[in-house]
């Protein structure tokens, strides 16, 4: 197994020089209809970017335990060349996109991914703002490792992955040539993702690749400008609640659930899930007061 450089930590210097390079832009060039930069909420993304580091050495002693094993028992090898290194980038891009997708649709795993998208600006700074609990990402990746992909090779491309990532965090920069909007993840493609609004929700889940999303019916097109953040924002800069609110807000539901049915799918249904009885009830019309009308209960 060759040596497969750090990129994340080779990236660093331009993650930074990049943002500096932002900040400034928006000094000079002020957008009004821009989300922009504010302080307290660029220093809880860099925070949460810094403890997501050390969170990350924490959760690999057992991912690396569990990958290793798959390898070992795996007959098959793929050998680390630069060609092959182009054919891992594609597949890691592919299991990506289900695993961004996944996190988006199974409350459990959005639990874990939300913190990326609890800022309600949209910078350089957003895409440093990354989970703590990144123990729900390990088995979408299970596949390559036993198709004889070294967790090296994973752990290479994965990062490769992340650094691309970061320059799409971005309101400075327009649609681009229709080939490139067309093939790859950009800034315009990953506002989209950002966005609170209901026809922008879960879409464009492309890592690299935004050819995935056009596959599997994700994918939509920037048009009006985004609201950024959730549908309904935490309002807080504290990285310890923005890395386990939606955790505390599970367990809230969980002990309030009626059976057990209903327990389950506060877990692995979707983040907006709710039981049929109690959706029913909701657009069921409400029992008239004495004195008032059905229609005028009902309105």
């Amino acid at each position: 197994m060759p040596h497969l450089p750090d990129v994340v930590l080779w990236s660093v210097p331009a993650f930074v020089l990049l943002t500096v390079v932002e900040m400034v832009s928006y000094r000079l060039h002020p957008d009004e209809d821009a989300a922009g930069y504010e302080a307290k909420d660029a220093a809880t993304s860099v925070g949460m970017g810094l403890g997501s580091l050390v969170f990350d050495t924490l959760w690999k002693v057992p991912i690396v335990a569990i990958y290793a094993t798959v390898y070992e028992l795996t007959p098959l090898r793929v050998p680390v060349l630069w060609w092959t290194l182009l054919l891992m980038l594609l597949a890691q891009d592919f299991c990506y996109y289900w695993s961004h997708r996944g996190h988006h649709v199974i409350r459990v795993l959005w639990a874990c991914h939300v913190v990326h998208h609890s800022s309600e600006k949209f910078n350089f700074t957003t895409a440093l703002r990354q989970p703590w609990t990144t123990w729900t990402v390990w088995p979408f990746y299970v596949p390559m490792i036993a198709l004889g992909v070294h967790p090296a090779a994973i752990a290479f491309t994965s990062g490769v992955n992340l650094v691309y990532q970061f320059w799409v965090h971005t309101e400075r920069i327009g649609k681009l040539p229709r080939p490139v909007e067309f093939l790859l993840n950009t800034p315009s493609h990953h506002r989209v993702h950002h966005a609170s609004q209901g026809g922008y929700l879960d879409r464009n889940f492309g890592g690299i690749l935004i050819i995935w999303d056009r596959m599997f019916g994700s994918f939509v097109a920037e048009t009006e400008r985004p609201v950024y953040g959730l549908t309904k924002n935490i309002k807080s800069f504290n990285p310890l609640r923005v890395a386990t609110h939606e955790y505390a807000a599970i367990a809230r539901d969980i002990r309030a659930a009626d059976s057990w049915r209903e327990r389950a799918g506060r877990v692995f249904g979707g983040p907006g899930w709710q039981p049929a009885e109690r959706t029913a009830a909701e657009r069921a019309p409400k029992a008239a007061r004495p004195g008032t009308s059905v229609e005028e209960s009902a309105a």
